[in-house]
């Protein structure tokens, strides 16, 4: 691996993508997340260059398939699956899990991308605050779902990966809002604290999956970059997006506050966490500019107790223990 580039800011996600492609050669990958103008889809579309199998994922099928069709337009050779998947409902979480697992093809690679918009209180079908619901009760069942199946891709050379987009943003907060997660309530809810909760969660779900797979499953956490997407876009998300000082008054950038990347840029991190084959001696990394960033980890965001409780507080919401 001598011949990999060093990576940085501006490093894009087809650099990592040609850096790492005899690592993704070969390989099916999930990606959930993937509408137009998004990171989830600029990862899905320089993986799909090298992958056997790329399967986009979203709530939408029309918009599924419009990502797509512009993956196909860009790479004709791509071959690309979509799955309905709705991060909010563990019903369609199920029910999604339940179509993977029926694939004839093991899965290598499990990025979670999806995430739920800053924006005002809602609580998801079953009852859950929705951006905790959906960008970590979600994923952390779709992953135990699919772990069988990412586990029986391992090999003596290879361990699968899930990877967790988070963001440094955890940094902002107290850490996850266990009370929240179990007595949801409008009244004290901020959707900046309920973000970093949510961003929390993914940090310590990656840490706490890679001790507890005991090398089946190597997991990793990531920040993408401060980028300019869909999500931050959406009328709901704007207001939050300007009290956390992100967006200005005129809901663009705010590039005084924040160094800003390009889409390419931000999904970089993302491409380095599912590939890198330098990170598998350090199962539960957190990533950022496409290295390793542990230090910049704050420390109710790796902290072990908390890690635990997460992990035992999740599995009594969904009703099921996590075993490998």
């Amino acid at each position: 691996m001598s011949a990999v580039p060093s990576f940085s800011f501006a490093t894009t996600a087809e650099e990592v993508a040609t850096a790492f492609s005899e690592e993704i050669r070969g390989k099916n990958v999930i990606i959930t997340g993937t509408s137009l103008n998004g990171i989830g889809f600029e990862t899905a579309r320089v993986i799909a260059k090298y992958a056997n199998l790329v399967i986009i994922t979203g709530y939408n099928d029309e918009r599924l398939k419009l990502s797509e069709d512009a993956i196909k337009k860009d790479v004709p050779t791509a071959n690309i699956r979509r799955l309905t998947l709705d991060l909010s409902s563990l019903a369609g979480v199920r029910k999604a899990a339940a179509e993977v697992n029926a694939y004839s093809e093991p899965i290598h690679v499990l990025i979670h991308n999806a995430a739920a918009s800053i924006g005002p209180f809602k609580l998801t079908i079953d009852g859950l605050e929705s951006q905790i619901g959906t960008d970590h009760v979600g994923p952390f069942l779709f992953t135990k779902l699919l772990a069988k199946k990412l586990i029986a891709a391992k090999s003596s050379n290879y361990t699968p990966r899930v990877v967790f987009v988070a963001s440094a943003a955890h940094a902002f907060g107290g850490g996850v809002d266990f009370a929240a997660i179990e007595h949801p309530d409008a009244k004290g809810y901020d959707s900046g604290k309920a973000y970093f909760s949510a961003k929390s969660a993914n940090i310590l779900t990656a840490l706490e999956l890679s001790k507890r797979s005991k090398g089946a499953i190597n997991a990793y956490s990531l920040h993408p970059g401060v980028i300019f997407t869909n999500i931050n876009q959406k009328e709901d998300a704007v207001p939050g997006m300007q009290a956390l000082g992100i967006l200005g008054p005129d809901g663009l950038p705010n590039k005084e506050k924040f160094d800003w990347k390009t889409i390419p840029q931000g999904a970089a991190t993302t491409v380095a966490a599912a590939f890198d084959p330098r990170i598998s001696d350090t199962p539960g990394s957190y990533l950022d500019d496409s290295k390793v960033a542990n230090e910049a980890v704050v420390a109710h965001s790796s902290d072990p107790a908390n890690s635990e409780k997460l992990w035992t507080m999740t599995e009594q919401i969904i009703g099921e223990k996590f075993v490998f």
